[in-house]
């Protein structure tokens, strides 16, 4: 008799996430959210009024979770787990999503500059109608960034697809002169909480 490997679907593409799952051996498959003229899968990202940054990113993550839930179910795939994320900063209560261009990721940098921020990480998991969310809260302060320091991070252009313009796992790492939180959560899965929410689903995770 074979045994089925235990595993979950992860519905991002962001490669950190995948990074970060490997990290801690969790066996886990890509569920591509690609399009279909039949199903609407798409996820309503927008901010909407008045909302809190972590009411705004624990619905946006348990809404990537479902949709790809749905789209599992769809394709008739094997009913496993499904994992998705969101991160946002935070500034003064304001939240700073992805730059659309180079302009606005440069006065993201400018405004978080010499200041603390926060970094919120929500993970959720969808299982036959049930979803369970946990959110890490990480503050991160950066040092004063001088004009020519902004204008050579974004000459880089990993700013791209990036919450507040900036991922701490590359150049932008050395901006950073104090964080207190969640390393992994502010790359954008928080490794603690998504641990605990596998277990919860009855993953054998470490």
């Amino acid at each position: 008799m074979r045994i089925i490997q235990p595993r979950i679907y992860l519905a991002s593409q962001s490669p950190r996430r995948r990074e970060l799952l490997k990290q801690i051996g969790v066996n886990f498959e890509m569920l591509l959210m690609r399009a279909d003229s039949r199903r609407d899968i798409a996820v309503d990202e927008t901010v909407r009024p008045g909302e809190l940054p972590e009411n705004y990113v624990r619905r946006v993550s348990q809404a990537k979770a479902e949709a790809g839930y749905a789209a599992l179910k769809y394709r008739n795939l094997p009913a496993f787990p499904v994992l998705a994320a969101d991160t946002t900063v935070t500034l003064e209560g304001e939240i700073f999503g992805k730059p659309g261009d180079l302009d606005q990721a440069a006065e993201m940098l400018r405004r978080l500059s010499g200041k603390e921020h926060q970094v919120l990480s929500a993970v959720a998991i969808v299982l036959e109608g049930h979803a369970e969310v946990a959110l890490s809260t990480s503050t991160v302060r950066f040092a004063t960034l001088s004009e020519e320091r902004i204008r050579r991070y974004l000459l880089t252009r990993e700013y791209t697809d990036k919450a507040g313009g900036y991922g701490i796992q590359g150049y932008a790492g050395a901006f950073v002169e104090h964080l207190s939180g969640s390393y992994s959560g502010v790359m954008g899965l928080p490794l603690f909480e998504t641990v605990q929410l596998l277990k919860h689903f009855g993953y054998p995770a470490p």
